[in-house]
């Protein structure tokens, strides 16, 4: 889904992973050129994640060779400025969540290419693990069981 703002065109889609959501834009910058984003304004290659430099958010070194990976795969990797917006779950969740709309976005930008490259890699598909909800009589947890009387 291509959506104009501005005359800046971008690509944008959802990633989710557990309880995290993440809303990915991709636009599409010149050289010389800039996409202002909420009074930010990014040149190709950056990577904003709530109006904060990515690697702000994400400091580790891992974590920033997992988010960089639908890059590499496509070897996309200074062609976009990149906005991302991501709201709830914990720090892996959210980075699992930008993964998968970083995934899905560039997938858009060329479909026939890229789709089988990061399909192969597993990067399209939701993590469908979550928090399993606690049930009734179990004492607060969703496994633990009471332990019944001996007599």
């Amino acid at each position: 889904m291509v959506k104009k703002t501005k005359n800046i065109l971008y690509y944008e889609a959802i990633g989710r992973r557990r309880e995290a959501v993440a809303r990915v834009r991709l636009y599409i910058t010149g050289k010389d050129k800039t996409a202002s984003v909420g009074g930010i304004k990014l040149k190709q290659g950056d990577i904003m994640v709530n109006d904060k430099p990515i690697q702000s958010v994400f400091p580790a070194l891992f974590e920033k060779t997992q988010y960089l990976r639908p890059f590499k795969i496509t070897l996309t990797e200074e062609r976009f400025a990149v906005s991302i917006h991501v709201r709830g779950g914990g720090k892996k969740g959210q980075l699992g969540a930008i993964i998968h709309g970083l995934a899905r976005a560039i997938e858009k930008t060329d479909k026939d290419a890229l789709r089988p490259l990061l399909k192969k890699e597993g990067m399209l598909t939701r993590d469908p693990r979550t928090r399993e909800r606690r049930k009734v009589g179990t004492g607060g947890k969703a496994r633990r069981v009471k332990q019944s009387p001996k007599r």
